[in-house]
């Protein structure tokens, strides 16, 4: 049954966190009227199969014909609710996945979009679509970074028709700047030997890799750093040091290539403004202290951090709960393997301040983030 095969597959990837963390990525089955799609939220690690959303693809079609408002809050609004119309009898308490749109009008049975951190080395890399062009040829689409939803759709589907037309079938592999990679075929078995081409691929390419060896939790001046950081959020705080980190926090300088935001799920997950403070142990930086720091820096970004950096210490995931910490810390040292990976493609390339303030702003990641952190 293609529907125990698409919540198989989900999970194959969704298991594996150099694919997916948190509740990233997204996968969809479909045939000639019903697309099953990710709910949004749902980690595919624990896919089940009533966790998918059946869309009715007559519904779903029929949204590329109408007009939607110029204004990108009015606008993703108004295609959400088309696309929650379009939710077949008895799914009206699921929510599908943002990019639904994009699953559907892709020609292949299953769709598996992922964000691995070797691939974002590539995609969040200043020279990504000539590497990408270089490494793969004209086998791969490459979609410049643009906000995801409605738009990403309608960018992916124009650039899909145009290499269809010229090459007589449609691309398998979907690069897109600053936030991963679509893979489509039409078999589990397909879908797989197009991953293992393209970490293969991608991997023969990097220079250097991350180095997380000495990884160190709570100790010392650390637990007392994190106590106060644990107050600041209203929940919780953990730490996190490593080789690869401690050379990140020496300075302002050295932290520079993580100090904002690659793709969509840092930003909902770890946030798009790491706060770095200048101080290293418990007596150069007391509670005064940090709390003027981080008082500074939410009133200067508008939001509390969710990564706090403290020099020549390590780095520190802030939330609401123990969960919204730990993955405040795990999108981040994601964040740092893109970093390293990006070196061997031209140098890390951040997404713009638009596109951050889009996905800072945008309901759909405010509900995702909610879901995924309880």
């Amino acid at each position: 049954m293609s529907l125990t095969t698409l919540t198989e597959i989900s999970r194959y990837y969704g298991a594996n966190p150099d694919y997916i963390l948190a509740g990233g990525g997204n996968t969809s089955f479909k045939d000639g009227e019903t697309l099953y799609i990710k709910g949004s939220g749902m980690s595919l690690a624990g896919a089940v199969p009533e966790g998918f959303v059946k869309m009715d693809r007559k519904a779903l079609a029929a949204i590329w014909d109408k007009t939607y408002p110029k204004a990108s809050a009015e606008r993703e609004s108004a295609v959400l609710a088309d696309m929650m119309a379009a939710r077949k009898p008895g799914e009206e308490q699921k929510r599908p996945s943002v990019e639904t749109l994009l699953h559907d009008m892709l020609p292949f049975a299953y769709v598996v979009h992922t964000h691995p951190a070797l691939v974002n080395g590539l995609t969040c890399s200043r020279r990504g679509e000539e590497e990408a062009a270089a490494i793969f040829g004209d086998d791969v689409l490459w979609i410049p970074s643009t906000n995801p939803g409605y738009v990403l759709s309608k960018v992916v589907k124009t650039a899909m028709d145009a290499y269809s037309a010229k090459r007589g079938k449609p691309a398998e592999i979907i690069f897109l700047q600053n936030h991963g990679v679509f893979a489509g075929a039409d078999s589990a078995e397909g879908i797989k030997a197009i991953y293992g081409k393209i970490m293969e691929k991608i991997g023969g390419r990097i220079k250097r890799r991350p180095e997380f060896s000495n990884e160190t939790g709570e100790k010392g001046s650390s637990a007392a750093i994190g106590k106060t950081l644990s107050t600041l959020a209203g929940g919780k705080a953990a730490f996190l040091c490593n080789n690869e980190i401690a050379a990140l926090v020496k300075n302002s300088a050295s932290f520079a290539p993580v100090s904002s935001a690659f793709n969509p799920d840092q930003i909902v997950y770890a946030g798009s403004d790491p706060l770095f403070t200048g101080a290293d142990t418990e007596t150069t930086l007391g509670e005064t202290a940090l709390q003027e720091a981080w008082k500074k820096h939410a009133e200067k970004t508008g939001r509390a951090p969710k990564i706090v950096a403290v020099q020549g210490l390590g780095v520190f995931g802030a939330g609401p709960s123990e969960k919204a910490a730990a993955l405040a810390l795990e999108l981040f040292r994601d964040a740092v393997k893109i970093a390293v990976y990006a070196e061997s493609f031209g140098g890390p390339l951040f997404m713009t301040k638009d596109q951050i303030d889009f996905i800072n702003n945008w309901e759909v990641e405010h509900f995702r983030s909610s879901v995924s952190s309880k």
